[in-house]
């Protein structure tokens, strides 16, 4: 038992498939028992049944118990008009399958406005497509309205008193700790460079560092080694999501500072920034740790953005000593300071954005309105919607592609006269893939495993040979199966459960022995096989290729952005032109974001086998957003340079351009690359040469008169450092995308 419980726990870390199956194991039977041996209404008792389902196994909402407690209300609600409507369309074909059209793209297209709605469009399916797939009077409305909502008040009740599901994330904990333990290095780092110690003989620095690093490991481990992902498609999972790539990244910055380079003489002002920015680290990981707080960071980022200015005055004011390069090589600690700066404010950011939206009320979190203070252009739903009523919305595909299956699934059953053609839609929804490759593999799976499911439920009618009361006892384990399985096994042992849980239940309500279950082979048949159709004729390439069209797209905007922020830096310090600020190339890569945040949250929805693995997706998201990161920061250093050029200094210039421009070329054929336009790249090769002839140029700008640092000189070696981080994380984007490609 031990072992079992092990092996689940590994397959559902917070044992949330285990709580929801429960639940309907004692649900689902009491309800089907009620309506069937107390009232004596077969109807009431099939969408008890069915309900059941639709409520306990196919949805989960997140948040407070009040939010998921007005979530299942709301979710009811709909179910009950849903049920109406199937049942007066049911009357005649024509108006079965346009009504099914109108319905189904609704639902599905519903979700783009907020993922309460997208977490539901499975259940609000199910509702539907039951009344409208068995033609019956209105009279009848008011027998499958019982049934229906006679689980939907056990399923508000389970969520109070059966196993309360948690309001915490596995995630949010394992990011708060490794926030903590880097932040305490930073401040320990701090501590021995204003000590004069080395680095290098600090046993407890190092063995910091080292439990800093394990907390990183352990937070990857819980997000990316686990089959199923411990983050939702919320607002709050989202940000969850980029706060992971963004953690590594930070966690990159700081190994690179070696243990055994010494103290050094680093100025005063870059450990006042490190300081800030461990100030921050500490506070945005209580933040995560607040249960929902909507507080903000703006008076820590204002520090560390003051921390960071005056460093930036204080390294240009300093005394240029030694030669050129002794004095570059000194200002490597304050370089990463900005590193340093940059990557947690970018945290900080997305800590506010996933507290915040976690305090939302349920309506906002219904209507998918941002967190106030964080609006963007796509806040509202009305916004959302039409950024996506556009022919490369994943969104839109997938949501004509259903209203499409599930119509045509209507159709072909109403024609063929099969007996249960409930199941023949079911049988298009379950196998469904915005890809008609997976589409097609989850055909033969849930073929397969339906056979199997057959021959299991079969031997079991022939071993329990009419004794009722043997079915009773096996069903709530059935049930607990079938809703364990598709998680915790495969998708085919759920469809196999599934089979034998219906073989149990419709020979306890009406026995037919096996026959039962070879009409739901044949009509789980007739279903993938629709599935297949709509798989092949409506974009069948699908949510993968959707996120890499999008990564293409974030990767070539960001690049572009990248190359106009570096020349707005050369032509700023040159005598003869001066750039004009990149507000076009910005506000483009600033868009190509929001749709890859949309792209990512679609592939994220994506059921079945994903092709790009999450870590890899994760990762390309959070390398748009370092390099989107590295171009602000070259704007924002040379923005606040007053553009007042006395000097010649084209050498230096063509030696940043010559660096830059095969970094941003670089990231485009990258994009294209993952977009399946062009061949992966070569990487780029690291020039010292180019780095030494750099220094030559601007050796003589380095000091002024007095001898100390210029201003200009300090930026032009701090901006040929961000063009050698856009390098190295090019390194890093080369790793993944030949891994799928």
């Amino acid at each position: 038992m031990t072992s079992i419980l092990r092996w689940t726990r590994e397959r559902d870390p917070e044992l949330n498939t285990v709580r929801k199956g429960a639940r309907a194991a004692v649900i689902m039977p009491s309800a089907f028992a009620f309506s069937d041996l107390v009232i004596g209404n077969p109807v009431m008792s099939m969408y008890a049944s069915f309900g059941s389902f639709a409520l306990l196994l196919m949805v989960d909402f997140s948040g407070s118990t009040r939010d998921r407690l007005t979530a299942q209300f709301w979710l009811i609600l709909a179910g009950t008009v849903l049920i109406s409507v199937g049942t007066l369309a049911s009357h005649a074909v024509v108006t079965a399958v346009l009504t099914t059209v109108a319905v189904t793209f609704l639902i599905l297209f519903s979700g783009v406005v907020s993922s309460v709605l997208a977490g539901a469009s499975t259940a609000l399916l199910v509702s539907y497509v039951l009344p409208v797939t068995i033609p019956a009077p209105l009279s009848a409305l008011d027998d499958r309205l019982y049934g229906w909502w006679l689980v939907g008040a056990a399923s508000m009740a389970a969520i109070v008193l059966l196993w309360p599901a948690p309001t915490r994330d596995p995630l949010r904990p394992k990011i708060a700790r490794a926030l903590t333990l880097l932040a305490e290095r930073i401040k320990l780092e701090v501590a021995c460079v204003s000590g004069g110690l080395p680095l290098s003989r600090n046993p407890p620095l190092r063995a910091l560092a080292e439990e800093a690093n394990e907390a990183v490991r352990d937070m990857k481990s819980t997000f990316w080694d686990t089959p199923y992902r411990p983050a939702g498609l919320t607002t709050t999972g989202r940000a969850e999501v980029r706060l992971a790539g963004q953690v590594v990244w930070l966690h990159s910055v700081l190994e690179r500072e070696p243990f055994d380079s010494g103290p050094g003489p680093i100025d005063p002002a870059v450990c006042a920034v490190e300081t800030a920015a461990a100030e921050v680290l500490v506070r945005a990981a209580d933040l995560l740790d607040s249960a929902g707080r909507g507080d903000r960071l703006d008076s820590e980022t204002r520090r560390l953005m003051e921390a960071r200015r005056a460093m930036e005055r204080e390294v240009t004011g300093a005394r240029v000593t030694g030669d050129a390069t002794a004095f570059v090589a000194s200002l490597e600690p304050s370089f990463r300071a900005q590193e340093i700066s940059f990557a947690i404010s970018a945290i900080a950011q997305n800590v506010e954005i996933a507290v915040a939206a976690e305090a939302r009320s349920w309506r906002d979190r219904f209507l998918g309105r941002q967190p106030a203070g964080y609006s963007t252009r796509l806040s509202s739903a009305r916004a959302r919607v039409s950024a996506h009523a556009e022919r490369h919305s994943v969104w839109l595909r997938n949501s004509i592609r259903g209203a499409v299956a599930l119509s045509i699934s209507v159709l072909v059953a109403s024609v063929i006269g099969v007996e249960h053609s409930f199941w023949v839609v079911l049988g298009t929804l379950v196998v469904l893939r915005s890809n008609a490759v997976t589409t097609g593999q989850s055909a033969l799976r849930a073929l397969a495993g339906t056979a199997i499911g057959f021959a299991i439920g079969a031997f079991v009618l022939w071993a329990v040979h009419g004794h009722t009361i043997f079915l009773w006892i096996l069903l709530p384990v059935t049930i607990l199966v079938a809703g364990l399985a598709p998680t915790v096994i495969s998708f085919m042992a759920g469809q196999a459960g599934f089979t034998v849980l219906l073989l149990i239940l419709f020979e306890i309500a009406a026995p037919t022995g096996w026959r039962t279950g070879l009409i739901r082979l044949e009509d789980i048949a007739v279903g993938c096989s629709v599935s297949l159709l709509a798989g092949a004729l409506f974009w069948p390439r699908g949510a993968r290729a959707a996120l890499g069209q999008s990564l293409d797209e974030a990767f070539t905007d960001n690049a572009r952005y990248f190359r106009r922020a570096v020349e707005f830096c050369v032509t700023r310090c040159d005598v003869g032109s001066s750039a004009a600020y990149p507000s076009d190339t910005r506000g483009q890569a600033l868009a190509a974001m929001q749709r890859l945040d949309d792209a990512f949250r679609g592939y994220l929805a994506e059921r079945g086998t994903k092709h790009m693995p999450l870590s890899d997706a994760s990762s390309l998201v959070a390398s748009v957003t370092v390099l989107q990161y590295s171009a602000e920061a070259i704007v924002d250093l040379w923005s606040r340079d007053d553009g007042h050029v006395d000097r010649d200094r084209s050498a230096a210039q063509m030696e940043i351009v010559t660096a830059a421009d095969p970094v941003a070329t670089w990231f485009e054929r990258a994009g294209k690359a993952l977009g399946r336009e062009a061949p992966v790249p070569e990487r780029l090769p690291y020039d010292q040469a180019a780095e030494a002839r750099l220094i030559a140029a601007v050796s003589r700008d380095l000091s002024d008169d007095d001898g100390r640092a210029t201003a200009t000189g300090v930026r032009i070696v701090w901006t040929a450092h961000h063009v050698d981080a856009a390098r190295r994380l090019a390194d890093g984007v080369a790793e993944v995308v030949e891994q799928i490609r």
